[in-house]
């Protein structure tokens, strides 16, 4: 849910781009038409078009990586090599691009910083082409020049009973700098997430459908929900169910709109939504204490371990 990497290697004629953010499908569909042919996608088609054979739609799982931030494109401009960042999200990022090992000549010198805004591109640096050299180029939701201002959230729940699990400073999950202040509402799977605060997607992962307490194996693979809002902070809805979340990336939302289906899924011991406001401190994502407004008025979180 934060730091993603690409890699381009420069070589002298010759240039390979990797990691960059293409297909990415949590299921292959295939289904065979009325003459016979099969087909492969990743999008179901209509079972009931002509075009689909009765009965022969199939659904074959594949195993899905978190989707990348950002690409890293290089192109070979007179005798130069062009380091451009490309931004998958619906809100701005800021990238990182360095060589492994150094050795690579440069206009900024590596490493280098740039803020690429919402699904635009940016040139980071001219490389000399004479030389070659791997780059890599770390990406992080967030504009480091967010300038956050106080706000009333509402709550991101809609159910009758309220119970936190785990608050600020929880020693579960909530013990590093991007989780700091969240907080873990206890959710049965299929409780409707609600936005809240005004703002627009940034992005979205929806594919993941396990759990488990392996966090090398389970701890980037919730299904999320990043709601960037209008003084560049960004609020984190987790641990979605797989395809429960109800919005589109670069969707407007208000207050109170449902936009999401809470589950269990990625790091986690059981069923709860994970809320954080977080903002983006130079190439970290750090987590901002929040108010939010409960049943009975200002709601008092406190710390504790949990989900």
């Amino acid at each position: 849910m934060a730091v993603t990497r690409s890699t381009a290697a420069l070589l002298a004629a010759t240039l390979a781009i990797g990691a960059a953010a293409g297909a990415h499908a949590a299921k292959i569909y295939k289904w065979t038409d009325r003459n016979g042919v099969t087909h492969y996608g990743d999008s179901a088609p209509d079972s009931t078009s002509p075009a689909v054979k009765s009965g022969t739609l199939k659904v074959i799982p594949v195993t899905v990586e978190p989707r990348a931030v950002a690409r890293l494109r290089v192109e070979s401009s007179n005798g130069r090599y062009l380091a451009f960042a490309d931004n998958n999200l619906a809100g701005p990022i800021e990238v990182l691009l360095q060589a492994r090992g150094g050795g690579v000549d440069s206009d900024p010198p590596l490493p280098a910083r740039a803020t690429v805004p919402a699904r635009g591109s940016t040139l980071v640096a001219v490389l000399d082409a004479s030389r070659g050299g791997e780059l890599l180029m770390d990406s992080l939701p967030g504009d480091p020049g967010a300038r956050p201002r106080d706000f009333e959230y509402v709550l991101p729940l809609r159910q009758t009973a309220l119970r936190i699990d785990q608050g600020f400073g929880g020693s579960f999950s909530h013990n590093d700098p991007q989780n700091r202040y969240a907080v873990d509402f206890a959710a049965d799977i299929g409780t409707p997430v609600l936005a809240a605060r005004d703002g627009v997607v940034m992005q979205v992962e929806n594919d993941f459908a396990k759990a488990g307490l392996n966090r090398e194996r389970y701890g980037g693979r919730a299904n999320f929900i990043r709601i960037l809002h209008d003084d560049g902070t960004m609020a984190l809805y987790a641990h979605l169910r797989e395809e429960g979340a109800l919005v589109r990336v670069g969707q407007r939302v208000r207050a109170g709109q449902q936009i999401g289906i809470s589950g269990n899924t990625g790091f986690t011991t059981g069923p709860h939504l994970h809320f954080a406001v977080q903002v983006n401190r130079g190439m970290k994502l750090e987590s901002l204490p929040f108010r939010m407004r409960g049943p009975a008025g200002p709601l008092r979180i406190a710390g504790g371990a949990g989900n």
